[in-house]
């Protein structure tokens, strides 16, 4: 859904005239070929790069109209002059056209279109159904797993706090099937009345399934009638003289009364909807959307489309629809704060995505215009708060610029750091920070792999930080040379920030000269004495050292980013850690798989039982053959 009539927008600050016959005689090319029909049109630069991605009704008539760059905004001038060549694909309506837009724009992420760049899952909530005793659970990702979903939720936050209650009111079990088949007594959560202990015993299936059924009636929305009916059995509980068991009740009908509380916008009247308002001031627009499920709010959530500066509001609301909806699907209604300019076209697009009717309205007055109004201030307030964000971060980086002798204020900065245990599991982090704050979705690790494990292993030294380093921007810029040696993609940083001091910058210099890039600041900041911070030491080539001023905001900043590295490094470091400790000595063991691994801890407990066990034991195990036995056995006395 991006811009169906560049011709309507600024035409000043163009590129020079004689620039851009370059791309439109490209374009010019494929005006012969192309059909008066349906289509989706890539406009590619001379690296192979996708500039842009559109949808037309009428190809030829779409593209033509790039043929006048003169007539083009500045941004659509430039994607003019910058386009070598162009690939088109042939659709049977208008609507598969916008669709097909949309999965394109989410695939090549092009740099001159209006782009969502919040990547994502909404998280859901799921009653799995692949047990006998089903489980309740917070799940991202394709819904391929058996069960009921519930969502989607704007924010973890929003699960975490309904998953409390379906806890407290409903007592459904959450661990993992491999802690349900191995308990032997009932643990915490059913000590403090948050689960029914299906796992020993002490609630039969057919009552757990009736507990199931409540928390599914409680997810769609009938939470009432539900909390009508603990009250009338804590009332003939109490009348029966059983205030222990009344006093469950009680406890149920506060969780369900308390997530209700939480509920300060309800829709009467329609059940599923999203509604979505947006502002704009700035250069920067703000989306809000709020999610209603069941009747009931899971939350909100606020969206900052890029390449979005110069565009009419209601054009960034409809090339956000296609690509918002591309990743989760829509409701049976879609209730917008602006009339949108293919609104039938977006509705149709939409319905043949959700395989059912999907409704998009605009209100004028009445209950869901007071939706609307609501979310419309929540984004107001939204991009408030990020124009004073990006203020002041402006502000702290330009202020950074002039402290460490720069050109001007950096757009990227790139900061390392590495994380390990006496040089086991090492992993190396690099942030990403600019003027719209820490950019996440560019946060990458890397899984060092020169390291030496084991004394004796191949690669350098446990616990070489210098080496380390080393590895890992060797490996990030080298990876940047071949992928982006023109730079064009805005993935090259104008700064580089490692943890350490003059040895680690020293690293940063070498791998520099080796890699021939000689235009990227470089700066290492270290702990003062005692890696006491707020007494940090800044490092920079060719010139002396300086401390930051304890109370200088820029000493805060640069505490910030640093300390935001660490903490990503050191969360990738336990992850790493936490796989290799989790994986089982079973794992090793040729011929089993999950079930049989399953079967065997289900009959001894844990993995060493199954290493000291015999053969005739082994064979006892259901789904263990004489012959796996065997192999188990050997496996295990390979030495004895």
């Amino acid at each position: 859904m991006t811009d169906e009539n560049p011709s309507e927008h600024e035409k000043t600050d163009a590129p020079p005239a004689h620039s851009a016959p370059m791309g439109v005689s490209v374009i010019e090319a494929h005006l012969k070929t192309l059909p008066h029909q349906p289509g989706v049109y890539r406009m590619i630069n001379a690296d192979g790069n996708v500039l842009y991605v559109g949808k037309a009704k009428n190809l030829r008539k779409r593209v033509a109209a790039y043929t006048h760059p003169d007539r083009q905004s500045v941004r659509i001038s430039r994607m003019i002059f910058e386009t070598a060549s162009m690939e088109f694909v042939t659709t049977h309506t208008e609507a598969e056209a916008l669709l097909l837009e949309s999965n394109l724009i989410k695939h090549y992420a092009p740099r001159y279109n209006i782009l969502l760049r919040d990547d994502k899952s909404f998280p859901f909530i799921l009653i799995a159904r692949d047990n006998e005793y089903p489980r309740v659970l917070k799940y991202r990702g394709a819904q391929t797993r058996k069960g009921d979903y519930f969502g989607p939720f704007a924010s973890v936050w929003a699960v975490n706090e309904t998953l409390a209650v379906l806890q407290r009111a409903f007592l459904l079990r959450s661990c993992t099937d491999t802690v349900f088949a191995n308990r032997t007594r009932p643990c915490l959560l059913y000590q403090i009345k948050r689960c029914a202990a299906p796992c020993v015993d002490i609630i039969n299936a057919d009552d757990y399934a009736a507990l199931v059924a409540e928390a599914k009636d409680f997810l769609t929305g009938n939470s009432q009638r539900i909390q009508r009916r603990f009250a009338r059995l804590m009332q003939e509980a109490s009348d029966n003289l059983e205030f222990e068991l009344a006093a469950q009740y009680r406890d149920r009908i506060r969780a369900l009364t308390r997530i209700q509380a939480h509920q300060d916008i309800n829709l009467s009247q329609i059940k599923d909807a999203d509604v979505i308002a947006a502002a704009q001031a700035g250069g920067i627009t703000c989306i809000q959307v709020f999610f209603f499920r069941s009747g009931a709010n899971y939350g909100n959530r606020a969206y900052f489309p890029a390449q979005a500066r110069n565009e009419e509001l209601e054009t960034v609301v409809e090339a956000f629809l296609g690509q918002f909806y591309a990743r989760t699907p829509p409701p049976k209604t879609v209730i917008l704060g602006h009339t949108i300019p293919n609104h039938e076209l977006v509705e149709q697009a939409l319905g043949v995505r959700a395989e059912r009717r999907v409704e998009i309205l605009v209100p004028r007055r009445g209950d869901k215009q007071k939706l609307v109004a609501h979310a419309a201030t929540n984004a107001r307030q939204a991009l408030e708060r990020r124009l004073a964000e990006s203020a002041s971060q402006r502000r702290l980086l330009d202020g950074l610029a002039d402290k460490f002798g720069l050109d001007a204020a950096p757009d990227r900065i790139e900061v390392y750091d590495n994380s390990h245990v006496s040089g086991t599991k090492a992993v190396g982090a690099m942030i990403v920070v600019g003027p719209e704050g820490f950019q996440k979705n560019a946060y990458r690790r890397f899984n060092i792999k020169g390291a030496a494990d084991n004394p004796g292993d191949d690669g350098y030294s446990p616990g070489d930080d210098y080496a380390m380093m080393r590895e890992v921007l060797t490996r990030r810029f080298s990876r940047a040379l071949k992928e982006d040696a023109e730079r064009t993609s805005g993935q090259w940083p104008d700064l580089v920030l490692v943890d350490g001091g003059k040895g680690q910058l020293g690293v940063a210099q070498e791998v520099f000269v080796e890699l021939g890039i000689e235009d990227v600041a470089l700066a290492a900041i270290a702990k003062g004495p005692d890696r006491n911070a707020g007494r940090e030491t800044v490092f920079q080539p060719n010139m002396r050292p300086f401390d930051l001023a304890p109370r200088d905001p820029l000493s805060y900043f640069l505490q910030r980013i640093r300390d935001e590295a660490h903490r990503f490094a050191i969360g990738s470091h336990r992850q790493k850690r936490s796989k290799a400790i989790q994986r089982s000595m079973l794992d090793e063991v040729p011929g089993i798989g999950a079930k049989r691994k399953k079967a065997l801890l289900h009959h001894f407990g844990d993995a060493r039982s199954v290493s000291q066990a015999g053969r005739a034991d082994l064979e006892a195990v259901v789904g263990i053959s004489k012959a796996m036995a065997q192999t188990i056995y050997d496996w295990f006395h390979a030495d004895s």
